[in-house]
Formats: structure tokens, C-alpha cells, sequence
């Protein structure tokens, strides 16, 4: 880090934001509550209020949304006439997946050999929220906030069941602000400053098929009895071509990625790809990551291994979901994507099918002054090393929401979440050094941007 009073300070307080991430990492907080109690959600809602409170917020409020869960929001003001920031990060989190695969306990923060600190949600994105906090502390410590700032953490970006869209759309004055500084995405490589310029929208389908009345007997009627589990499998094979690109009736994919590339060695690196075992698709990886759709298969209901019985099945599901991205409309590719599974339903099963979230791709102006802002202070975070842009494929719906609802206010995008934080993956984990340097950066920028 290069030498200022932003960085010093900033430095000063990594104990205690080590401290706060521990806290906050130890709420179970998935937004799912059939899976975990909604209890632990709320604790970490109340954490970031009593924060907030504590940091001289005002008006700071647990907003129940529409789908159930909590967003944390609160307004600090700053000069007369100062610009208005939005800070957003997420407290919400991914399932812990298989716990045995965790070499840590997920909800324990946790510092290993490699310097780096383990836990759910370390880095996506209750770290986003500690980074946050670091950054304004910093400039109290060094002649006060220079802007006015709104702070909301959302409470269910991870389910995608968009609480905090709709809250925003019925309360439009709420977030309204001149900048918005999105703290949900990351570098493109650890100690490489980044913003994202671009996400995919996502749209997330529960496919169900059914063919009998009721299991059978495999040995007794399989072999003329429709399998639905199989006619799933059909239909989810139907989404891909043989080299693994997404086809889906309709869609184009053939869209290209302009700017940072990702090299293949790097990204089979990143994505941990077994030797031998091929990447999918065509065209550059970031093409692929960026610039096309993607479908995943994320889940399906099907029998165990473990006891499965001789049966024909008579009922299958799955939970599909379609990356879109910037060029394409999440709800056109949404139909597509129901008719394309209708269309290649085999042997006349009965397919229905339940959309459960949608959001739209974003693009960023990254010609705006906060972009010039944000680059200025990053080459003081990141010494020797310049601002770059770069797409994710991942989506956070809220972006889009509020480029509608204030077409004014520049949005960007930076974060914890480089490659090596294996988000959404068993053993997240998140750079100190990364929330010490995106910490700084985020301060300065503030200051930058009161000034432009």
C-alpha cells in the first residue's frame, strides 16, 4: 500500500474488521427458509442496522420487502450540496453446499496457511459490506465524509426472488442518489483493480415431467412404460450442442467480448478443471463467460443412488437457469427457453413448468466521471497497476432496477470476489489484502468524486 492517512487508517482497522466479517460470517443467513431459519437472516439484518447506527446513520430501517426478507438501509449526511452515494452490498448468502467438503466450518471465519480468510459469504458478500464500512471509517478518521450516503444491504440477492427491486419501485425516492457504487463483484485476478462493465441476466425455471400415475415395477413394465426421469434427461440434453455450447430454439449465441481477455490456461486454473476433461463451448473464454448465454442445470429431484429401488419413474424435475447477456432481453429468452423445453419434451410426457426469478442483463457507461473518479483512485490502492474493465458472468438484478429508476446515476461495480474467492463454491474465502486495498479505493474515490 502506498503511504496517505487513508491507507494508514485503513490498515489500523483490519483486526476489527476481521473481528465484524467473524460476527457477521457466523449468520447462517440463506435466504431460503425452508432450509434455514429465518431467525439467522434476521440477526444479520439487525447486525448491519446496529453497524450502521453505530457509524451515526440516520433513518436506518428494516425494510420487510415483498418476498419475505430484509433489507438494511440507512442515510448519513454529509456537506450542503454534496453529491449522493449509493453504497449496496448484500449480507444474504449462498447454501454452504457439502459441508464435509469444507476443510473449515463454513460459518466460522477462519485465516489458513495461505493468509486468506474462509467462510460463507467472506467475500460474496458480507465482506462487501465490512469494505463499506472500513472505507467511510477511513475518511472520518481524515477530515470527515465528503458526500452524502445512502447504504441498503440486501437481503435476498442470492435467491434472486427480487425483494429489494420491488421495494425500490414502490419507494423510488429511497435509493435515488448520483452515484452508485455496487460492492458485489471483484478483480479479475487478485492485486488486478477491476470493474465490472458488464453482468448477464438470468432467468431460473423449475421444470417438472410427468408420464404415470406412479412408479413401476422396471422389470414388469420398463421397457414400454414412459421413464419421466429419462425424458428429463432428454429434454436437459436438448440445451446443448456436442462441444457444450447452449442451443436453445431462438437464441443466438454468436455474441463476442471486445475487452479483457480471459487466457484458457488461466481460466481452467481458476475453475479448478480436472487435466484431460475439456472446457465447453466455442469461441474465447470470455466470449463464453460474458458475452453468451449460458444454461445451467443446477438441480434435480431424482431417486438417490443410495436405496434406489427397480423403478420407472413417474415424475422427474429440475431447476434450469439461462445466463443472458447484455444484447439480449432476460424475459424474451425466458419464453424462448419455455417453448425450447416444451418443443423437446419427448414421447407426449406432460411438462410443466414454474419460473421462480428474472433479471435483466446490465451494461455500464464507463465514460461517466465516477468512472474517471474510480480509476484515479484505484492507481493509488493498486500502485503501478491501472484501472481495468472487465464483464461477470454472474448477475445482480438490482443494477438494472436502478439505472431504470434513476437513468442519471452512475453505476459501478467493484468487489471481493476475484477467482480465488470461490464464491457460491465449498471454501469461499476472501483476500485481507483485497478488503484492505478495495477499502482504500472505495474512500478515495468518495473523496475524488465530491470533487469532480
Amino acid at each position: 500500500m502506498s503511504s496517505n492517512p487513508v491507507a494508514e487508517t485503513v490498515a489500523s482497522l483490519m483486526p476489527r474488521a476481521r473481528a465484524e466479517l467473524t460476527e457477521l460470517v457466523a449468520f447462517r443467513s440463506v435466504a431460503d427458509f425452508d432450509q434455514f431459519p429465518r431467525s439467522e437472516s434476521e440477526g444479520a439484518a439487525r447486525w448491519v442496522a446496529d453497524a450502521l447506527t453505530a457509524e451515526g446513520f440516520q433513518d436506518v430501517a428494516l425494510l420487510d420487502t415483498p418476498d419475505g426478507t430484509q433489507s438494511v438501509y440507512g442515510y448519513l449526511p454529509g456537506p450542503a450540496g454534496a453529491k449522493t452515494v449509493l453504497l449496496y452490498a448484500h449480507y444474504d448468502v449462498q447454501p454452504p453446499l457439502d459441508e464435509a467438503g469444507w476443510q473449515t466450518p463454513p460459518f466460522e471465519l477462519t485465516e489458513r496457511e495461505d493468509g486468506r480468510w474462509y467462510g460463507r459469504g467472506a467475500a460474496d458478500c458480507k465482506g462487501g459490506v465490512i469494505m463499506h464500512l472500513l472505507a467511510l471509517r477511513a475518511l472520518k478518521a481524515d477530515g470527515g465524509i465528503p458526500v452524502h450516503v445512502k447504504f441498503i444491504a440486501e437481503g435476498s440477492e442470492e435467491q434472486g426472488t427480487g425483494g429489494l427491486e420491488r421495494y425500490a419501485e414502490a419507494h423510488p425516492a429511497l435509493l435515488e442518489a448520483d452515484s452508485v457504487v455496487i460492492g458485489d463483484a471483484g478483480n479479475f485476478r487478485t492485486g488486478l483493480p477491476t470493474v465490472t462493465a458488464t453482468l448477464r441476466g438470468m432467468t431460473m425455471m423449475r421444470v417438472r415431467i410427468d408420464t404415470l400415475e406412479g412408479n413401476l415395477h422396471s422389470g414388469q413394465f420398463g421397457g414400454a412404460a414412459p421413464d419421466a426421469l429419462s425424458a428429463l434427461i432428454r429434454v436437459l440434453d436438448s440445451l446443448r450442442a456436442e462441444d457444450g455450447s447452449t442451443t436453445i430454439d431462438g437464441l443466438v449465441p454468436d455474441a463476442s467480448w471486445e475487452g479483457l481477455q480471459y487466457e484458457e490456461e488461466q481460466f481452467r486454473k481458476d475453475a479448478k478443471v480436472l487435466d484431460g476433461v475439456e472446457l465447453i463451448g466455442e469461441g474465447t473464454v470470455a466470449d463464453r463467460i460474458w458475452a453468451r448465454p449460458a444454461v445451467t442445470v443446477l438441480g434435480i429431484d431424482a431417486p438417490p443412488v443410495v436405496g434406489a429401488t427397480p423403478s420407472v419413474q413417474a415424475s422427474a424435475r429440475a431447476l434450469v437457469s439461462l445466463r443472458v447477456p447484455p444484447g439480449i432481453d432476460a424475459a424474451e429468452a425466458n419464453k424462448l427457453l419455455q417453448a425450447h423445453i416444451e418443443a423437446h419434451t419427448p414421447w407426449g410426457a406432460r411438462v410443466s413448468i414454474e419460473q421462480i426469478g428474472q433479471g435483466q442483463p446490465f451494461s455500464a457507461d464507463t465514460t461517466s466521471p465516477a468512472y474517471a473518479a474510480m480509476a484515479e483512485a484505484m492507481a493509488v490502492a493498486y500502485p503501478g497497476q491501472e484501472m481495468q474493465y472487465a464483464g461477470q458472468g454472474g448477475s445482480i438484478p438490482l443494477c438494472n432496477t436502478l439505472a431504470a429508476l434513476y437513468p442519471h446515476a452512475e453505476i459501478l461495480l467493484i468487489g471481493l470476489s476475484e477467482p480465488a474467492a470461490q464464491i457460491h463454491a465449498v471454501n469461499e474465502s476472501v483476500s485481507p489484502q483485497e478488503l484492505e486495498r478495495l477499502s482504500v479505493a472505495e474512500a478515495l474515490f468518495l473523496r475524488n468524486y465530491a470533487a469532480s
